[in-house]
């Protein structure tokens, strides 16, 4: 069945480039108006451009760095007075840091790796899940990482951040079980963007499939038939699962 997303706003942030890009083109291919954020102007007016070329839906760019909390809450309060609502968030901008041993983080890397990957994530759930609520159909994705749960070596400020954003998104789940509003993770596996050259520099990008292949399996998860909510969306196996306890 084809995505109708019609009249629905949607924030993409990191969407200037990689899996953001590409959700948020399919986004608007799908019909919504997307509010893209990033840091990068080019990369949002490239984006911007291709939407149109595209020839469905329609964008909003919004040039910022994710490190300015006060311009998260203003982007909250910017899309209640323009549209009353928002229906879908992807919250997908993140950064690596170093794969490093943990002694030898620098403290401004992992303050880095958290400030954006954990605190601006919390911000932005913070000030759109109000305008999420009211929509009849409200939709949270989270991107997360397997690294959250396979805790490899070298890794920690990375996984630590990812793990931290899947526990919230559980309470948030948890939270609004009884309302419209779905939130779930997408963990999109392997993907050939900057992010996984930088962590695997040896790595054949062409063994990996590219980010626009990963975002047309994720995109449906802001579907309002979508019944699913508080699970990892695996990109890679095209399917939900559930957490365990420890065991």
């Amino acid at each position: 069945m084809t995505l109708d997303l019609s009249g629905r706003v949607a924030v993409v942030t990191g969407a200037s480039r990689g899996i953001g890009y590409f959700i948020a083109r399919e986004l608007a291919a799908a019909g919504a108006h997307v509010v893209a954020v990033a840091r990068t102007v080019g990369g949002l007016e490239e984006l911007d451009d291709q939407i149109k070329a595209d020839g469905r839906g329609q964008a909003t760019l919004v040039p910022l760095d994710l490190a300015d909390m006060a311009g998260i809450d203003r982007l909250g309060g910017a899309i209640h007075e323009r549209w009353g609502k928002l229906d879908i968030l992807v919250a997908n901008a993140g950064v690596l840091g170093v794969i490093s041993p943990i002694g030898h983080v620098e403290a401004k890397t992992f303050e880095k790796v958290m400030t954006i990957n954990v605190t601006s994530t919390w911000r932005l759930i913070r000030s759109v899940d109000p305008l999420l609520r009211l929509s009849d159909a409200g939709r949270a994705i989270i991107l997360s990482s397997n690294a959250a749960h396979s805790a490899r070596a070298f890794w920690a400020p990375y996984a630590a951040s990812k793990a931290a954003v899947e526990t919230m998104m559980r309470s948030w789940a948890h939270e609004t079980e009884t309302l419209a509003l779905r939130v779930n993770a997408a963990d999109p596996g392997a993907t050939r963007t900057a992010m996984r050259a930088q962590a695997m520099p040896g790595e054949d990008p062409e063994t990996l499939p590219h980010p626009s292949e990963i975002a047309r399996r994720i995109v449906p998860l802001a579907s309002p038939e979508l019944k699913e909510t508080g699970l990892i969306f695996q990109a890679k196996h095209n399917r939900f699962v559930a957490y365990r306890q420890p065991e």
